[in-house]
């Protein structure tokens, strides 16, 4: 007699098999919004071919092998010489090398080249998030280095390019390089000026030494580092390349690879300079913050265009899997109560795209007006985007029950990857102070940001009167420091809200305006009015599979 008791019923099917970026109807709306019409289908194309990659199976397996199996450090080979190097299972190298072919390193110099680098890397990266890191410091070192115009005629195509070398060798040998960067240190963190790494110049122009330590390198495993270091003139930002011109090593001692949360697939470390790690200076000496600032912004948007990346593909595994869950006698999808907590993940997932599109934007614009308006949207982006990505991975977990609990089901993965970018490039309270920062020193980027939410006033009274109650706030700086989260909370939702009131549909520019500026939701997420249409949001974020 044949066993029935392990007959499997009411699972939902692996969400595989489907194309990231066109199953996303808030990144394809983006991208055809903001790219022009002749590049349009090349565009969509080419970020369809990545989207239908990131959905596959093999990618889906590359993510968890990646994350099973961490980077491991190899300080000295068999016969006892130093070599300081990571090795990454293979999994890792197809990812990167993956996303490195699609041009997610290559933004500065193409048409629409940020808005395209960043909508690929909001869908490849929902295959694995940690591999993303390289990824970011190598499109964000181009701007830092070209303050010093023979570095980034050398260093510049290769950090563009289209080819994955993984292979340690120097810069005039390879087709291809990654950067990574090295700024804070044990006794300083965020606050860079207190580092105490020194740098003496050699006689030749420009070629320094460095004696010290940094407590966080990004991406070890990488060809060259931008990293801040104490000269003679002050602080300074200097490339360390990680082979020299004669194919020696350079003195760079990795001490040990950080035990992190999440991301364990991307390697982080401590490093230690000898007196003896030869690098050369970037831009003029004691100007090292302003030099590698281009840099952390760069970085900085990345962080948004990642947590975006995270929620998206959270809500995504939450609305096909109550779309194929039945309880209580019908889909969880059609729950009322479930409806209202899926609508709810679902608006918070298109304000961060749709926000980390519009900045994409803006760099592609790179008029006086977009630089200004990227001084104080980028900050503001940042701190509360990639702080609304926890919340959001948990309440789509709990949408799988124990099942999301399970390592398995990937959501645990995506849990332990959300805390990140609110730490990275400077934690909450420093993207707060950096928009007071700007606030006070250079009111044209005030200007900028008004301008661009002032572009939606009168279509929404509750985006109108959010707007004035921000004015309020920003009218009175004395002793601002103290509520500076609260003021730069109302800056990013403002300007999700403007985004949304001018390009999402009603149902959903409705919802957010009644919830995130009318104070018409509570505390949790499945708060929202009963009486939008929540059916019509939920419909518009769920994935597309074809099974």
């Amino acid at each position: 007699m044949a066993a029935t008791t392990h007959t499997v019923t009411n699972q939902p099917p692996p969400l595989v098999g489907y194309d990231v970026f066109a199953s996303d109807r808030a990144l394809t709306e983006g991208v055809a919004r903001y790219v022009a019409g002749a590049r349009l289908e090349e565009v969509r194309e080419e970020l369809g071919v990545l989207g239908r990659a990131a959905g596959s199976a093999h990618a889906q397996r590359w993510g968890a092998q990646a994350n099973d199996h961490p980077p491991v450090l190899r300080t000295h080979d068999r016969y006892g010489h130093r070599i300081d190097e990571v090795e990454f299972h293979p999994a890792w190298h197809r990812l990167l090398g993956h996303a490195v072919a699609a041009g997610l390193t290559d933004a500065w110099a193409r048409p629409d080249g940020h808005l395209r680098r960043t909508a690929g890397f909001l869908v490849w990266t929902q295959a694995e998030a940690g591999h993303g890191c390289p990824l970011s410091m190598t499109h964000a070192a181009v701007p830092a280095l070209r303050a010093e115009p023979d570095l980034a005629a050398e260093w510049e195509p290769l950090l563009t390019s289209r080819i994955y070398d993984r292979e340690l060798r120097p810069a005039a040998e390879k087709g291809g390089a990654l950067a990574g960067m090295a700024m804070t240190e044990k006794q300083g963190g965020s606050d860079v000026r207190a580092l105490t790494t020194r740098a003496e110049p050699l006689a030749a122009s420009g070629e320094y030494v460095l004696t010290g330590h940094k407590w966080f390198c990004s991406a070890p495993m990488s060809d060259a580092f931008l990293v801040l270091a104490q000269a003679p003139g002050g602080l300074t930002c200097f490339l360390l390349p990680r082979v020299l011109p004669d194919g020696s090593r350079n003195a760079f001692r990795i001490q040990r690879l950080k035990d992190k949360l999440g991301d364990r697939s991307n390697a982080s470390a401590e490093v230690e300079f000898d007196g003896r790690t030869w690098v050369r200076r970037v831009g003029e000496e004691g100007r090292g913050v302003a030099t590698i600032i281009e840099m952390v912004a760069a970085t900085r948007a990345d962080c948004v265009s990642a947590s975006a990346a995270v929620m998206r593909q959270a809500v995504a595994q939450a609305l096909h899997h109550t779309a194929y869950r039945e309880a209580f006698g019908g889909r969880l999808i059609d729950k009322p109560l479930m409806r209202n907590v899926l609508a709810d993940l679902a608006l918070e997932s298109e304000a961060a795209t749709t926000l980390a599109l519009r900045l994409a934007a803006a760099y592609d614009g790179g008029t006086e007006q977009d630089r200004h308006f990227l001084r104080l949207a980028v900050p503001a982006a940042k701190y509360w985007v990639t702080k609304r990505c926890t919340p959001v991975v948990t309440e789509a977990l709990e949408c799988l029950g124990g099942n999301g609990y399970a390592e398995e089901s990937g959501m645990p993965r995506l849990l332990r990857a959300a805390p990140l970018n609110s730490i990275w490039e400077g934690a909450g309270n420093v993207q707060a102070l950096d928009v007071l920062r700007a606030l006070r020193r250079e009111p044209e980027a005030l200007n900028a940001f008004l301008t661009e939410i002032g572009t939606a006033r009168g279509a929404d009274h509750r985006l109108d009167r959010a707007i004035r109650g921000m004015l309020t706030e920003l009218a009175d700086l004395e002793g601002i420091e103290a509520r500076a989260r609260r003021l730069v909370e109302r800056m990013a939702l403002v300007l999700q809200g403007s985004l949304l009131v001018r390009h999402a549909p009603p149902e959903v520019a409705d919802a957010f305006c009644a919830s995130r500026l009318g104070g018409d939701a509570g505390a949790a997420f499945g708060t929202l009015p009963h009486t939008l249409d929540l059916a019509a949001v939920v419909a518009r974020a769920r994935p597309v599979v074809d099974l």
